[in-house]
């Protein structure tokens, strides 16, 4: 099936869809099926460096206790890489590691889907979901001896991709349970940087409230994420999503409050609304909607009181793709075709898109959905167009592509 696909002809059986989508992804990268692409390990500063700044890092206590006297067992290894691919831990079976060292497995190598070619830890990435890759389902022939299981870990603080674990072996190793395993073991990380941001929470809050009670007008205090640790004069948001990046004039435009000014307090921000602009928010005149890299989209807002950048998720990205794409506006119905291909799953189009209005009010109409008629839209896409959100099966962005 593997040679079918490569010399552009249809398989004799059909290929898993996740793996068929993978390989032609990486055969329009031109990479080369039989080694990869062979690069060298970051150097051990940069290691150090990418292992201090990756949140993964906070459980990897969990990940070791979880999976490496199994992985051990069953002459496998553990690997744990960062969001971009990059190898950072790697440990198990001393016999398997030097295997893996003679096939690239090895601490600080690049083992994204645009290096490896299809494997699971760079697939995971890409999809987004746990993911089992046996023998000639890797892209890159050197690999077919192996098989390997990766499940991707979140932060719950701000659904930033962190990287993946994964359990990795020779072909011989594989086990059905294996998959199971390591997506239990990554939700259950997820879960203990969960409750580890709900302790720091408390604290904030024990820091905020008395500074809000000698406040007047409407102020909340949030941690560096946005979640909201006390709040006076208003109805508390769950969450609030602050600029990346500010002017420089001292007041930011938020949509959910209007103009604000922002400003650091130990362990997050105080969000005070302007008095001047309680009334509204100003109206933004300009929508950049960036989907060029591959795993990272973002939406920026801008108008006459500056500008506002959030990071999106794969679906909201699909959503925004969708309705730029349609300027008149699309029927949750419609929006349903657009994302599933079947106009049956409106209720999961109606509650992704009141999350999107949560914070992008001032810039979405609805009935139909739309972008407002007086907001310039740009669209800025990958090249080639293949590119464009790889991973994402929804009907609009394969037309796209």
């Amino acid at each position: 099936m593997r040679e079918a696909v490569l010399a552009g002809q249809a398989p004799p059986y059909p290929v898993r869809p996740v793996i068929d989508e993978s390989w032609r992804r990486v055969l329009r990268c031109g990479l080369d099926p039989e080694r990869g692409a062979v690069g060298n390990p970051l150097a051990l500063d940069e290691l150090e460096r990418r292992r201090r700044r990756s949140g993964i890092g906070a459980v990897l206590p969990t990940l070791r206790e979880g999976l490496l006297g199994a992985a051990d067992a069953a002459r496998a290894i553990v690997v744990v890489s960062d969001a971009d691919g990059r190898i950072l831990w790697r440990e198990g079976n001393s016999a398997v590691c030097r295997l893996a060292d003679a096939l690239g497995l090895a601490e600080g190598a690049d083992w994204a889907e645009t290096a490896a070619g299809t494997n699971a830890i760079g697939t995971a990435l890409v999809v987004r979901r746990p993911l089992q890759v046996h023998s000639a389902e890797h892209y890159v022939r050197a690999h077919h001896p192996w098989t390997c299981a990766a499940a991707p870990v979140t932060d719950p603080r701000d659904g930033r991709l962190l990287g993946t674990v994964d359990v990795s072996g020779p072909a011989s190793t594989l086990h059905p349970a294996t998959l199971s395993l390591v997506t239990a073991v990554a939700r259950l990380a997820e879960s203990e940087l969960d409750v580890c941001h709900r302790a720091e929470l408390e604290q904030l809050r024990a820091v905020a409230a008395p500074l809000l009670s000698r406040m007047p007008g409407k102020a909340l205090v949030t941690d560096p994420h946005g979640w909201t640790a006390a709040v006076v004069g208003m109805v508390p948001p769950r969450r609030l999503v602050l600029p990346r990046s500010s002017d420089g004039s001292g007041r930011v435009w938020l949509p959910s409050l209007g103009t604000c000014t922002v400003e650091p307090v130990p362990g997050g921000h105080l969000v005070r609304v302007c008095e001047d602009d309680a009334d509204g928010p100003a109206v933004p005149q300009r929508v950049v909607l960036d989907v060029r890299r591959a795993r990272q989209w973002s939406v920026t807002v801008s108008g006459d009181a500056g500008s506002w950048s959030q990071d999106l998720s794969p679906r909201h990205a699909e959503l925004l793709v969708a309705l730029a794409v349609h300027r008149p506006g699309r029927t949750a119905a419609q929006l349903s075709e657009d994302l599933f291909g079947t106009p049956r799953r409106e209720v999961t189009v109606r509650a992704e898109m009141s999350r999107l209005r949560r914070t992008l009010a001032a810039v979405l109409d609805h009935r139909p959905y739309r972008f407002a008629d007086h907001v310039h839209v740009d669209l800025r896409r990958p090249d080639p167009p293949g590119l464009l959100l790889p991973g994402s099966t929804a009907p609009v962005v394969t037309a796209l592509r």
